[in-house]
């Protein structure tokens, strides 16, 4: 592996530089920690002894997240972080993101695309793993070349400067941060047609065109990343290229399928009586602000609501709180999806709670996972819900939701819970 290359090292150090930092956290996932040694004496060698390093090897909640919490226990200036990343904006910290640069044959992955692609009479978009990025202004040209008189419209996905700064207010959409390679922080407009960002891609649609025109295809590993183009973009025909195993996969319904369950578990959320609130970061831009209008939904649905602090969640912690019928995890976008299975009870996101707990909502086949998108799409309405019985598919009957609880308030009860179980 060429350190250099990898970790950024002179790109980094750079960063550091220009904005005066003395105090550094170097945030690692996992799989990365084995480089920790080597990253911070290379980058010891350009920064010299002013500025003081920080490993942390173990994150609070999802790896993905800049980790505030940590860093705010060496009293760190900023976060340089390390691998896959969300780009959710951070609330106090700034932070510069290393991709890195997974290995990738531009060559055969031309070659299968091209091939695909001939088959095809869409528009294409394609967006990539964060880690890929390095090598998507290769494959773009190396397309052209092998496709010279193709007349196909193929459009290619950007990637978000990877430096963050604190969202100074949350409610708003946090913008664009500019283009990989041009982090000057100037918002860009679209000139035409229609904006959109996710997981650190951003695009433009000509305009008159819809999402559920294109063929979308991703290039990267079936992770969280993936699985919220999935649900984001689920009007859409979808292909995958797995780089690892070098291979085109245009089957993903299983994925597809994880909407089907979503949906069962907001009807199952409909009959529930004691919700938890599962805090599932402390960095994210807007997490306190989400977690109250939570309180406010569940209060004005004649339920009681739990807020709960205890890390990343496991089927060994939640099971103490066996009086919860249904939780909602406020968390980033690519961690708040947990497959609770093997839990005592389901735990939906903060947009399903909306549907379950809003009489007045209904799942039009959107979802949304970013906070800015569920305080514009979903403004929270706290007027009197309709009392009249609701039809429950699970219980299968009606069922009358402020029979008991209308003429009483609910109950709030904040926990901060510390379990180190695992």
């Amino acid at each position: 592996m060429d350190l250099e290359s990898n970790f950024e090292i002179s790109r980094t150090a750079e960063f550091i530089q220009s904005r005066n930092f003395t105090r550094v956290a170097l945030q690692f996932p996992d799989e990365l920690l084995k480089y920790s040694t080597k990253v911070v004496i290379s980058l010891r060698n350009k920064l010299g002894s002013v500025v003081s390093l920080f490993v942390m090897a173990d994150t609070t909640y999802g790896s993905c997240c800049v980790d505030e919490v940590g860093a705010s226990h060496i009293d760190a200036d900023c976060v340089i972080h390390y691998g896959h990343t969300c780009l959710s904006p951070t609330s106090a910290l700034p932070a510069f993101c290393v991709f890195g640069k997974a290995a990738i044959s531009i060559s055969s992955c031309v070659e299968k695309l091209s091939s695909y692609f001939q088959t095809n009479d869409k528009p294409i978009l394609v967006l990539c793993g964060l880690e890929y990025a390095h090598a998507i202004s290769q494959i773009k040209g190396a397309l052209v070349e092998a496709m010279p008189n193709a007349k196909m419209e193929v459009h290619f996905a950007d990637v978000l400067c990877p430096i963050i700064n604190p969202l100074e207010d949350h409610r708003k959409p946090y913008g664009i941060r500019g283009h990989l390679g041009s982090c000057s922080g100037n918002t860009l407009d679209a000139a035409t047609g229609t904006r959109y960002s996710i997981g650190g891609l951003i695009w433009d649609l000509p305009g008159g065109r819809k999402m559920e025109d294109f063929l979308l295809l991703w290039i990267g590993p079936d992770n969280s990343a993936f699985f919220n183009v999935v649900l984001t973009l689920n009007g859409c025909e979808i292909v995958r290229y797995d780089a690892t195993e070098d291979r085109l996969l245009t089957d993903v319904s299983q994925q597809k399928r994880i909407l089907k369950r979503r949906y069962y578990l907001v009807e199952r959320a409909k009959d529930a009586n004691m919700v938890g609130i599962l805090v599932g970061t402390l960095g994210v831009a807007g997490y306190l602000h989400m977690i109250h209008q939570m309180e406010e939904l569940i209060v004005a649905a004649g339920k009681k609501a739990y807020t709960l602090v205890m890390g990343k969640p496991n089927p060994a912690k939640l099971a103490n709180f066996p009086e919860c019928d249904v939780f909602i995890y406020v968390s980033c976008a690519q961690t708040a999806l947990l497959d609770s299975k093997e839990f005592l009870a389901p735990v939906i996101t903060p947009f399903e709670a909306m549907l379950a707990f809003n009489r007045r909502s209904k799942w039009t086949g959107t979802y949304i996972m970013e906070f800015q998108d569920l305080f514009n799409s979903f403004p929270l309405e706290l007027s009197k819900q309709p009392e009249e019985a609701r039809f429950s598919f699970l219980k299968g009957g009606y069922v009358e939701d402020f029979e008991l609880q209308g003429t009483c308030s609910a109950l709030l009860i904040p926990l901060l819970i510390e379990f180190n179980c695992y």
